[in-house]
């Protein structure tokens, strides 16, 4: 039996003194029988089988994420926040839910008859749901707000009754209100903002996932002018999602996800699932037009675009790994599952879209959509090329080009990194949050609060209680808090949370001061000298204290892992250094000049009434990073494609001057089509009211647009023309590396550069 298994060994493997390089040889001379031509070849002369593989795979994605349920990330603090929590679950320290009454009048004191009468009565009515209350009464007298004073319940029981009258609050402060129709009277608090919050937040969410598919098959229609050919993609893209949504159960258990997370994912997969596809189709109908029969046209497609999407798909997988270098629970979910979606377009457009354009031959023209500029003979939109302009003067453009990259990237580097507050992030149109916001505003007491939770020994019970209360004092005297406190104790009162509604908004630098004055100064002084114990500060300060911390000290390490290995696979996938350098350098750039518009956007107050946010000075901490990674992936999209296009041109003998101006102009109309897709797709984002998303939309969709348009159409074309034969330089010391990139298609390269990149193929 062990000869048998000997006998499969390759020989040259089994030779004395076999190298490292013989088995690199060896293994890049298995592209010729498993590489995206060899699959697609298969897939063409097998149509239903590939079909049936392809949605048996999709349903059994399906059917495991059913059967491992998603995991839900529940807190992604990091730190000393984290640390801060656990103790808290630990001991049961989370103190009730704070709720409030709020009465305002702009004429009225509260001294005056009615306002006083108001304030009883609503006091009255809570009291009623047998709720302790007190009232704090503003600094000019114009606002009273009465808050919910219960305490820690003893028991399931007792917590399970607080919560029911706790929620039956908002209704009695709402029946109050309309006994005294001469004042503002609303209730907000923890319960309130939050479900407000979530409404927003999630039917925001529901709106722009269905809108997405409508938005997508209207910029294929435009780029196909027919409607099989705008739904072929958008299927494929659409199942590669199933799949991938559908990976992201048992991938969850790994990696836990926020819910939002899983509309990122969605969004990005439909848009790289899209992309591939339109690829690929576009390609097979270029090929058909110049009049190459429908089976080699398939094989030319799947030797070279197919070759593409798994270049393209392999980096862009790589540069959203770099969002596992911080270690966040929050990032390394999105990672996972970005990473799972993208397998499966990958997947799914080197083996499925053979078959369907097999299937469908000449009837992928079918249900042609009349639209304006129609070039007869042809439904897609004509889209002129840049190429002529940049090739004759590439010095000149490369250069205007740079500046104006430079000149947007310039405001990034006054980016300033920092979570938004709860009232911050959404649009304020709910009176919850409106209220919350008056309250946090009028009332310094009712701000967002710090936890700081110890854990003594035993013996050091007085200890403990005695240097909380010192705590207090020295918190209050230095305007660090605002009372009134909150002290909630475990059973032995051998461990504390004390709730401090920190100065500022929560969100400010007055609120991230207040935490770092707390931890190094306040606590060390105080429950930090009691031998044994164990003292952390967290709450939602806190947290962005911490996690953004994470997120600057990791970003530059996420970037330089990015770089490296997008450097090294386009490396050995063009065989060529200054390929592989330069396409590194245009995306910096492109990513560069993101960073810049988002920072006019969102740093500034321009923007405010256009984009209905409220700025608070500051990016959304993990965007950044989140940024980086996807639109580095992402741009590689186009510049893949782009080059793919241009070393076949090289390879079938065309001066590099002439296959980059060809080559620009046989990809010009898909490159557009891919990146509107895109660019409407992340534009719905900014118009999201959570103020993070916002963001997230605003800086992919300005920076897709950016890459396709200046980085693609004058950068890339300028820098190729100046450079010349030297783009394709390799040392000598380098030849080692597998040849793992493009393979000559079968035919000649037929010479359609003044045909649109989109259209219908004649019948």
């Amino acid at each position: 039996m062990w000869r048998r298994y000997r006998l499969a060994v390759p020989q040259r493997l089994r030779r004395p003194g076999w190298s490292a390089r013989r088995a690199l040889d060896y293994l890049a001379g298995m592209k010729t029988r498993i590489s995206p031509g060899s699959i697609g070849r298969w897939s063409a002369r097998h149509p239903w089988p590939a079909l049936t593989v392809w949605f048996a795979f999709v349903l059994a994605c399906l059917a495991l994420g059913a059967t491992t349920g998603t995991q839900t990330l529940s807190d992604g603090a990091v730190g000393q926040s984290a640390q801060g929590n656990a103790l808290i679950d630990q001991q049961g320290l989370w103190g009730p839910p704070r709720e409030y009454a709020y009465i305002h009048s702009n004429v009225l004191v509260s001294s005056d008859p009615g306002f006083a009468a108001a304030a009883r009565d609503v006091q009255q009515r809570i009291t009623a749901l047998g709720l302790p209350v007190s009232e704090t009464t503003s600094s000019d007298r114009h606002s009273v707000l009465v808050s919910v004073g219960a305490s820690q319940p003893a028991n399931p029981a007792e917590a399970s009754q607080l919560a029911s009258a706790l929620m039956r609050v908002p209704a009695v402060v709402a029946a109050a209100a309309r006994a005294h129709p001469g004042l503002t009277m609303a209730e907000t608090g923890d319960n309130s903002a939050n479900d407000a919050q979530n409404r927003i937040v999630n039917g925001d969410l529901h709106r722009v996932e269905l809108l997405a598919i409508p938005v997508t098959l209207l910029v294929l229609l435009l780029a196909f002018g027919s409607l099989v050919a705008a739904l072929v993609p958008l299927l494929l893209g659409l199942t590669a999602v199933v799949a991938g949504l559908g990976l992201l159960g048992p991938i969850s258990h790994a990696f836990p996800v926020q819910d939002s997370a899983k509309t990122v994912i969605l969004l990005i997969g439909l848009a790289v699932g899209v992309d591939y596809a339109l690829f690929y189709v576009a390609r097979s109908r270029q090929e058909r037009r110049a009049g190459t029969p429908l089976g080699q046209a398939l094989e030319i497609t799947s030797r070279t675009s197919g070759r593409t999407v798994v270049i393209s798909g392999t980096t862009v997988a790589l540069a959203m790994a770099g969002m596992f270098i911080p270690g966040l629970k929050v990032l390394n979910g999105i990672a996972a599952g970005t990473i799972a979606v993208i397998f499966c377009a990958v997947a799914g457009s080197v083996t499925v879209l053979p078959a369907v354009l097999t299937l469908l031959g000449p009837k992928i023209d079918a249900g042609r959509v009349r639209l304006p500029r129609r070039r007869r003979g042809h439904g897609g939109l004509r889209l002129p090329s840049p190429a002529g302009p940049v090739l004759r003067r590439p010095l000149v453009a490369g250069g205007l080009a740079t500046v104006l990259l430079l000149a947007l990237a310039y405001p990034a580097l006054s980016l300033h990194m920092a979570q938004p507050s709860p009232v911050a992030l959404t649009a304020p149109d709910l009176p919850a949050l409106q209220t919350l916001a008056a309250v946090q505003d009028t009332f310094p007491g009712a701000g967002e609060p710090a936890y700081v939770v110890v854990q003594a020994p035993a013996t050091a019970r007085e200890a403990l209680v005695r240097e909380l209360a010192r705590l207090q004092a020295l918190t209050a005297g230095d305007r660090i808090a605002h009372p009134p406190f909150q002290l909630t104790w475990n059973g032995d009162h051998t461990a504390a949370a004390l709730s401090l509604p920190l100065t500022g908004n929560g969100a400010n630098a007055l609120s991230r001061q207040a935490v770092q004055t707390l931890r190094e100064e306040l606590v060390p002084q105080t429950v930090g000298h009691i031998p044994g114990a164990r003292a952390h500060v967290t709450g939602v300060t806190a947290q962005d204290v911490d996690f953004t911390g994470e997120v600057r000290d990791s970003l530059p390490y996420a970037i330089a892992f990015v770089l490296v290995l997008a450097f090294g696979l386009l490396m050995v996938a063009f065989r060529s250094v200054i390929v592989a350098l330069t396409a590194v350098v245009l995306n910096l750039l492109s990513v560069a000049a993101a960073y810049g518009v988002l920072v006019l956007v969102f740093q500034h107050r321009w923007a405010e009434p256009v984009l209905r946010f409220r700025s608070n000075g500051t990016i959304t901490s993990w965007l950044p990073l989140f940024l980086f990674v996807v639109l580095f992936g992402l741009s590689m999209d186009y510049h893949v494609f782009i080059l793919s296009r241009i070393k076949e041109a090289v390879i079938g003998g065309e001066p590099t001057r002439q296959a980059i101006r060809h080559s620009i102009s046989r990809t010009a109309g898909v490159i557009t089509a891919a990146a509107l897709v895109m660019v409407c797709v992340f534009a719905l984002f900014g118009t999201l009211a959570s103020l993070d998303l916002k963001q997230a939309g605003v800086g992919l969709a300005v920076a897709v647009l950016i890459d396709a348009t200046v980085i693609r159409c004058v950068m890339l074309p300028a820098t190729m023309t100046v450079l010349g034969e030297r783009n394709w330089y390799l040392p000598g010391w380098l030849d080692w590396l597998p040849s793992v990139g493009l393979e000559q298609p079968a035919g000649r390269e037929h010479d359609i550069a003044l045909e649109p990149a989109l259209g219908n193929t004649p019948r």
